[in-house]
């Protein structure tokens, strides 16, 4: 193999993604390197735990995607995981480009990526798998209490929850990009994450569950792997996607004593901030990737390899850089 080292983009604080692509890349070729790349990198904890790190253009530079292309070229980058939502379109669009170089981005189609940025062709695209999703309403006939999220979010910035006409704004009305959404009743529905994980001929191999316990800064902060409900119903509903490769996080409500009340409510195609819990669960998409861009290996249903009623909780670590001029 001549193109064996992975780039982890716009890496952040992703020190646990970093860590498995590390583990389970040099078992395969003990002198692999796994990258990470980051606007600032010297201010990346993920950058500092990688094997060496790049400086790049911000995502919305015209020579960002050159830029990784060149990178990926000098460094013998054969796989590229992208990280954040506001990356994987452009990454999306230059798919074959990087491909043609020898370089696999693992990424969704252009359409399905498109979907999934826009909250309402994701709730269209969950209708028509028979997945219900909260009603839509229009600002001048809603229902309280409501729900309000921008069609384009992530990551629980600009959302609201409705609960008296006093807590309605002008801002909410205003702004086109807000919607206005049926509220699904925490008292009554459970919340939980899964990483679904796809095979290159778009079927789903593997599904675990994640309730989520609490969040911070719009990332899991403490959770559980649970076997319920979801998996079978995602095997029947969501078994092939077209144009779905890789992690895909998505989110669900499932109601706490009747089960059969399931609402979808997005999907991230991109590695979430709680996968760690999936990975060390036994749920390698970590390897699997590997195996299928790298090695070119099939990869079958894997429903069951992973532990349920694993408890996640994350605390705060340190890394020092020394000689760290700003």
């Amino acid at each position: 193999m001549e193109n064996v080292n992975v780039l982890i983009t716009s890496a952040g604080r992703r020190v646990s993604l970093v860590r498995s692509f590390q583990k389970e890349l040099k078992r395969i070729v003990p002198t692999a390197k796994v990258f990470a790349a980051d606007v600032k990198p010297m201010m990346s904890a993920a950058c500092h735990i990688a094997d060496g790190h790049f400086d790049v253009p911000k995502l919305d530079a015209p020579d960002y995607i050159s830029v990784i292309l060149y990178l990926c070229k000098k460094n013998n980058i054969g796989l590229i995981i992208p990280t954040i939502d506001t990356e994987l379109l452009a990454l999306a669009q230059n798919k074959a480009m990087f491909k043609a170089e020898g370089i696999e981005v693992v990424i969704s189609s252009i359409k399905f990526v498109n979907a999934c940025r826009n909250k309402r062709v994701i709730h269209d695209f969950f209708g028509s798998h028979d997945i219900k999703v909260a009603n839509e309403y229009t600002k001048d006939n809603y229902v309280l209490p409501l729900f309000i999220k921008p069609i384009d979010g992530s990551r629980s910035v600009d959302t609201y929850v409705i609960k008296t006409e006093d807590d309605l704004t002008d801002y909410h009305f205003q702004n086109d990009k807000l919607m206005f959404l049926e509220y699904i009743d925490h008292d009554k529905f459970e919340e939980f994450t899964c990483d679904l994980y796809y095979s290159k001929d778009h079927q789903l191999r593997c599904i675990v569950p994640r309730k989520r316990l609490s969040v911070r800064d719009g990332e899991v902060y403490k959770a559980l792997t649970v076997s319920n409900e979801l998996v079978p119903y995602l095997k029947k509903h969501l078994k092939f996607v077209k144009g779905a490769v890789g992690c895909l996080t998505a989110q669900f409500f499932l109601h706490k004593t009747d089960a059969s009340q399931i609402y979808a409510i997005e999907i991230n195609p991109r590695f979430g901030g709680g996968y760690p819990l999936s990975y060390l669960s036994g749920a390698n998409y970590t390897k699997w990737l590997i195996d299928e861009y790298l090695l070119e290996k099939t990869i079958e249903d894997k429903f069951d390899v992973w532990e349920r009623d694993l408890l996640m909780i994350r605390y705060d670590d340190e890394i020092l850089v020394h000689g760290f001029k700003g």
